[in-house]
């Protein structure tokens, strides 16, 4: 007798086959070979809700315990990574749409450049008449003289290693093109490139913990030929960055299993994707440049990102790095096999080349200010920018604002809600999702909307508590909640579930608040500014472009702020990429910015710690 699993998933309805191997797995492993990875966001430690199943019918059994588990008269909710599939049965499960890792992403590949840039890339073709080369004196020198003068470069320029002098004396025809590329202290002929060839095509790239963002630009004219993004499939390992470095710590097979998942798994299809709008081939593929937070930037070179998993926080590298001769298995693994690849600088363990990135290109790293970068996400990263000094510093906000460990929290998808609107007197509650599916869960901006909106009406105390006395009128939508408090329904999801907010989650949201707030004030005390002192707010990334700037005032969120002070400015580290992939002369400020900023370290802050609990509250 064959056995089943029977799965009723947002792709619809499934009857798979189980083997002897499948049933030995967990059913979050099982799933991932069947093509339907779950949420595993806290890499299967069953510390989370990402991974949720519904068991219709048949039993699982508890892979820690070996209890056995059946299904009753209604489906009964289990972390699929507790649990597996009991030998010679068959099971039915329905997997909820939060809990399915394989929906399309909402990622911001939409940027701004507040500054003005040249063009002068990074790689870069130049034409040389013959007649320079050929006159009295050794043909390199020459070249690399008539280079410096025509392009006016400050650095020396040097002929590549593997190329040898005598291919100069070989070339024919009244002009010489070639290829050159940027160095740290001077400029690299790569290459003699045919006159006639196809323009070179170089890649901007934000590696986010959650996210990845392409852009494929045309290198002669600066044009944007091609985007592609997808969610970063580092991901079911792992929400945030310190479980990926636990996971490098403790596991050394982990390293080259996350470089595999974020180069070959993530980031190789999406250059396929862009290169397949620009209808080139990968071989015009010539130069890449990566922004992106110093964990990321140590997985995808294949570093061990371990010692930034304790204290004193130590990156093995900080500087700009170019890959180039010794990256052939990363190209290989890219699926680009001429490309130069630039790792962006960063400036410590935790403030990393997407901030050194995104205070080039929203022109706060030229701005005497005081003005702030703040990209609201899993480490809350913030940048200060105060006369010549720019401070900058991390915290661990979690990842609750992405919908990680709320009830009903998902990540910006279709179907996900991302704004709600509240009234009193009568009450009132209204919903605005993304796309035309049915409502899957709250997103992060849904959430900021809620906690500033119901705190304005009276129905959440400054606690984060329901208040059902001063909104008579809500009191049909709050129900008790689990072991703990109350929940509010917010909308009715697939098979008529209730889409909810309990009061643990809000208890989860106003931790992670409170931790960018609290890193707001420590830098502006730091300088002995208040929030009304301030010029300017750059609000980066996603969850900053699409979130309400009232209810993040409002919320406390960016604590004590006037609308009229934020602008929001997109992906500012994929905007930075792109600078430094057109403009080399960004790319030396973009050092000079990482080397010279003021990193604060949060926790040797002695005030830091009672900010932060004067933030978990919601404003009065």
């Amino acid at each position: 007798m064959k056995h089943t699993l029977d799965i009723d998933s947002p792709k619809g309805l499934q009857s798979l086959p189980l083997t002897a191997a499948d049933v030995t797995l967990r059913v979050s492993d099982l799933l991932r070979r069947k093509h339907l990875p779950l949420n595993t966001r806290c890499g299967q430690r069953g510390l989370c809700d990402g991974c949720m199943i519904e068991l219709v019918a048949g039993r699982l059994v508890h892979v820690a315990t070996g209890e056995l588990v059946a299904a009753t008269f209604q489906p009964l909710s289990l972390r699929g990574c507790e649990y597996r599939v009991p030998h010679n049965e068959s099971v039915s499960l329905r997997i909820p749409p939060r809990s399915l890792l394989a929906y399309e992403p909402q990622v911001v590949s939409s940027f701004k450049l507040n500054i003005p840039r040249a063009h002068d890339p990074i790689w870069q073709l130049v034409d040389i008449p013959a007649s320079e080369i050929a006159g009295a004196g050794n043909p390199t020198d020459n070249l690399c003289l008539a280079i410096t003068a025509r392009t006016k470069h400050r650095r020396p320029v040097r002929l590549a290693p593997a190329l040898a002098p005598d291919v100069l004396r070989q070339q024919t025809g009244d002009r010489i093109r070639v290829a050159l590329e940027y160095r740290e202290d001077h400029w690299l002929i790569a290459g003699i490139e045919p006159s006639d060839g196809p323009p070179p095509l170089g890649a901007a790239i934000d590696i986010g913990t959650t996210t990845v963002a392409v852009v494929l630009v045309d290198l002669v004219n600066g044009e944007i030929v091609g985007t592609a993004a997808n969610f970063n499939k580092q991901m079911h390992l792992g929400d945030d960055v310190l479980t990926r470095i636990n996971l490098c710590s403790t596991d050394p097979a982990m390293l080259p299993h996350l470089q595999e998942l974020v180069v070959r798994d993530t980031i190789a299809p999406l250059l396929a994707e862009s290169l397949r709008q620009a209808n080139a081939s990968d071989d015009r593929l010539r130069c890449i440049s990566i922004a992106a937070n110093t964990t990321m930037l140590h997985l995808f070179a294949g570093i061990d990102p371990s010692s930034m998993g304790f204290a004193p926080f130590t990156a093995t590298f900080l500087d700009h790095r170019v890959l180039d001769g010794d990256a052939e298995p990363l190209r290989s693994l890219l699926g680009a096999p001429r490309a130069t690849i630039h790792l962006l600088p960063s400036a410590a363990a935790y403030v990393g080349a997407d901030l050194t990135a995104g205070a080039l290109a929203t022109g706060l790293a030229y701005d005497d200010g005081p003005v702030l970068l703040v990209d609201v996400g899993t480490n809350g990263e913030i940048l200060l920018k105060h006369g010549d000094h720019i401070f900058g510093c991390a915290t661990a906000a979690g990842p609750a604002f992405e919908g990680a460990g709320l009830t009903n929290g998902v990540r910006a998808t279709d179907g996900a809600i991302a704004h709600v609107a509240l009234q009193a007197n009568p009450f009132h509650l209204k919903t605005e999702k993304i796309g035309h599916q049915s409502p899957v869960g709250l997103c992060g901006t849904a959430y900021v909307d809620f906690l500033a909106q119901a705190r304005s009406i009276g129905l959440l105390t400054s606690t984060g508590r329901f208040d059902a006395a001063a909104v008579p009128d809500a009191t049909d939508r709050l129900m008790p909640w689990k072991d703990y408090g109350q929940a509010i329904r917010i909308a009715v999801g697939p098979g008529k579930t209730d889409i909810v907010i309990a009061e643990t989650d809000i208890a989860n949201l106003l931790q992670a608040k409170a931790a960018i707030a609290a890193g707001i004030l420590t830098l502006l005390e730091r300088r002995g500014l208040t929030p009304a002192r301030v010029k300017k707010v750059y609000l980066a990334g996603g969850f900053g472009l699409h979130m309400a700037k009232e209810n993040a005032i409002g919320c406390g969120l960016l604590p004590g702020f006037e609308p009229t002070q934020i602008e929001v400015v997109g992906n500012t580290s994929l905007a930075g990429a792109y600078l430094a992939l057109l403009d080399c002369g960004a790319l030396d400020e973009m050092n000079r910015a990482a080397r010279k900023m003021d990193v604060i370290e949060l926790n040797q802050d002695p005030q830091f710690e009672d900010r932060y609990i004067d933030q978990l509250h919601l404003p009065e």
